[in-house]
């Protein structure tokens, strides 16, 4: 069992960056690949980042690539995500979620464990 709490979420302008965070409680965070999604309103939940149990493989939908990066921290159960040159459709509820694998994956229907988000609003 794995308990998720996010972070760093809040209200920028366009341009702006933000760091999320997500402490991870239980057992063995090192064990588990760990995920970003994000929901707009009225949307559905899409993938944002993913990474892997130790950090060497990373994925990124291709509207964040090049300006998120997610890290994680096995020692302190927390894994990062760093949202760089933020755009308005960049606005969501962000969410963490945990796999019971060592192995990333884009697919939110293969994470077991999920945080209850924390909002992201994008001015102009």
């Amino acid at each position: 069992q794995v308990q998720l709490v996010e972070s760093g979420g809040g209200l920028v302008q366009i341009g702006s960056s933000l760091r999320l965070s997500c402490a991870a409680s239980g057992r063995a965070f090192s064990r588990y690949a760990m995920g970003w999604f994000r929901q707009a309103p009225g949307k559905e939940r899409e993938f944002a980042a993913t990474i892997s149990w130790n950090s060497a493989s990373t994925d990124y939908a291709d509207s964040v690539k090049g300006r998120f990066t997610i890290s994680r921290d096995n020692a302190k159960n927390t894994v990062y995500l760093q949202m760089n040159s933020l755009k308005p459709e960049d606005t969501a509820v962000y969410y963490c979620a945990a796999r019971a694998s060592y192995f990333s994956s884009p697919r939110f229907s293969e994470y077991s464990y999920w945080g209850q988000g924390t909002q992201v609003t994008v001015s102009s």
